[in-house]
């Protein structure tokens, strides 16, 4: 190509007034049209930086790991006693801690009826302990185990406690059927009738015995148609007489 040639092929940048406005218009178009497609992915990819981020916080970093447990609800046992069976792995991140597995370990001390494990952001663990309410106290020996309604034993002590009833009991648990029997004729005795008995003897589930504070007796027999026995035994009490005997509450006896 010659040097003229050159000289008349040079490109020229057009005013944009060279170009139509339909043509401005429409590039225009394609343009915001290209940016709101992107914008759907921008957002997504800023979210997913987002929760990356926090995900390593929250599971992976120190920011949030465990510095204190907090304990309430004890009496019978101490704060440091709920601390030491748990075993709370502290500095690990709270969101990672297994608050089942704290539960559980809790939930295995005896005098514990039932536990909460909870997480308190940003750095703390917090353990409610219900503690078990005593029914009765079974004499064992020179101590005296306490029982709850449920006939679970869960405390030993050394001195009788004055306000629960006394109950002779061979084998206290939750799974014996005397023990059972004797915790249902408890709940069912008035307190007319409750303040007058010195301790419940449990010899069979169909053995149960009433041993009254002034020396007589009242021969209960099983649990069924407790109520019903208990206001007999009133009655019945009102009458001389060491013995009575409402083992079949249809039939009663009275006898020195």
């Amino acid at each position: 190509m010659t040097e003229p040639d050159r000289r008349r092929w040079r490109l020229v940048r057009a005013r944009s007034d060279a170009v139509p406005a339909s043509v401005r218009r429409f590039t225009q178009r394609a343009r915001r049209r290209r940016m709101r497609a992107l914008v759907p992915w921008a957002i997504a990819a800023g979210v997913l930086v987002l929760v990356g981020s926090g995900w390593l916080v929250v599971y992976q970093s120190s920011v949030f790991a465990v510095r204190s447990v907090e304990i309430s609800g004890v009496s019978l046992l101490t704060p440091y006693d709920v601390h030491e069976a748990a075993a709370v792995p502290m500095g690990r991140p709270l969101a990672r801690v297994d608050l089942g597995q704290i539960r559980r370990r809790v939930a295995a001390l005896a005098p514990v009826e039932r536990v909460t494990v909870s997480r308190d952001w940003p750095a703390a663990l917090r353990v409610r302990v219900t503690e078990r309410v005593p029914a009765a106290a079974v004499p064992q020996s020179k101590q005296f185990l306490l029982i709850d309604s449920h006939g679970v034993a869960f405390q030993t002590v050394s001195t009788r406690p004055a306000d629960l009833p006394l109950v002779r009991l061979a084998h206290p648990a939750a799974t014996d059927l005397a023990t059972r029997s004797a915790l249902k004729v408890l709940t069912a005795m008035p307190e007319a009738l409750s303040v007058r008995v010195a301790e419940l003897v449990v010899n069979s589930p169909a053995g149960i015995e009433l041993r009254l504070r002034d020396d007589r007796r009242v021969v209960w027999g099983d649990a069924t148609e407790s109520a019903l026995k208990a206001r007999t035994a009133l009655t019945l009490l009102n009458h001389r007489g060491r013995v009575v005997d409402v083992s079949a509450p249809d039939v009663v006896t009275l006898s020195d």
